[in-house]
């Protein structure tokens, strides 16, 4: 089935949120109404598998690893439909573009990903996509330490805050990060 018009929506938030799942269940629904689902997603995401985008609580969906936001545009079936892209943060700024000549075709395209990196800044492709998109969606998680809703990421090494200095792109889950409200989350500068 051929959507009259393509649009982009944008499933955001901290991590630990619910993102990966939500994309997985639009994914679903798209395939259930017989439309043609094309799944990417960054190569360097390989935390539970590597040819699927999995949600830290188990639900999967068949994915193409790409190691750049162009590789979209070389591997997709001209007869999809329904694209998602999940963990869009790790991919380059030409995701905006590819993104939008997508939709302009006529494409519904599902972006999932960090809306702010460890530090609580914007975080790669994501601001503008939000900001560009037909439908956002930002989700919460729960704050690991009092238990309000959550809108930042946590990076912790030996079980303490990251240094602001330290590497923005560290691949893992809950080993390394944790969610955290606007009062508990600290990013050292010194």
């Amino acid at each position: 089935m051929k959507h009259h018009s393509g649009l982009v929506e944008v499933v955001t938030g901290s991590m630990f949120c619910g993102k990966t799942e939500e994309m997985i269940r639009r994914l679903r629904r798209a395939t259930i109404a017989k439309q043609n689902v094309e799944v990417f997603k960054p190569a360097i995401d390989n935390r539970y598998h590597t040819i699927k985008v999995v949600s830290h609580s188990g639900s999967d969906f068949d994915a193409i690893p790409i190691k750049k936001a162009s590789d979209i545009l070389e591997k997709y079936s001209k007869d999809t439909t329904v694209i998602g892209i999940d963990e869009a943060q790790f991919l380059d700024d030409e995701l905006i573009d590819i993104v939008n000549k997508l939709a302009e075709k006529g494409i519904r395209v599902i972006v999932g990903g960090l809306d702010t990196d460890f530090r609580g800044e914007p975080f790669g492709p994501m601001p503008i996509l939000i900001s560009q998109a037909e439908k956002v969606d930002k989700l919460h998680a729960i704050c690991m330490v009092c238990g309000e809703l959550a809108s930042r990421t946590q990076r912790l090494v030996d079980g303490k805050p990251a240094h602001f200095d330290d590497p923005v792109v560290i691949v893992g889950a809950n080993e390394l990060y944790e969610a955290r409200c606007r009062a508990h989350h600290s990013v050292p500068r010194d």
